[in-house]
């Protein structure tokens, strides 16, 4: 099971099994948190636990999002659609930056274009070792 905590400690998430690719957007909000996400659906592989009120991100072309933080450190733990899916799952993503690095540096990194497009964008073989350091 992957862990990531905030920098005091008082809000962390969990995700369990692979992770898969770890994505960095580069939307307005993920660019300046520089967040790298990984994803599923709330109350399945991921859990959230602590305080971490919200953040509404409501914009016309990209999904209803919530970014949930720290009150007392001001980390970025996760997002959380306001949407249901089709299925009635909530899709969640969890910000890998505050799980150990060594538990995350092999995961190759997937580009997305939150800004304009909405797509995801050619890889380039790089991983968050990579980047991180």
């Amino acid at each position: 099971m992957l862990k990531g905590s905030c920098h005091c400690g008082a809000a962390h998430w969990t995700l369990e099994g692979d992770p898969g690719s770890a994505t960095a957007c580069n939307c307005t909000l993920c660019r300046r948190y520089g967040a790298l996400w990984a994803y599923d659906y709330e109350g399945e592989r991921i859990r959230i636990f602590g305080e971490t009120p919200a953040y509404t991100r409501i914009g016309v072309a990209a999904p209803a999002l919530e970014i949930r933080f720290c009150p007392t450190c001001g980390c970025v733990l996760c997002w959380r659609g306001l949407r249901l899916d089709a299925d009635g799952r909530r899709r969640i993503a969890v910000n890998l930056r505050l799980a150990p690095p060594e538990e995350v540096a092999h995961l190759a990194i997937d580009h997305f274009d939150g800004l304009e497009t909405f797509d995801d964008l050619p890889g380039n073989g790089r991983c968050v070792r990579d980047v991180w350091f």
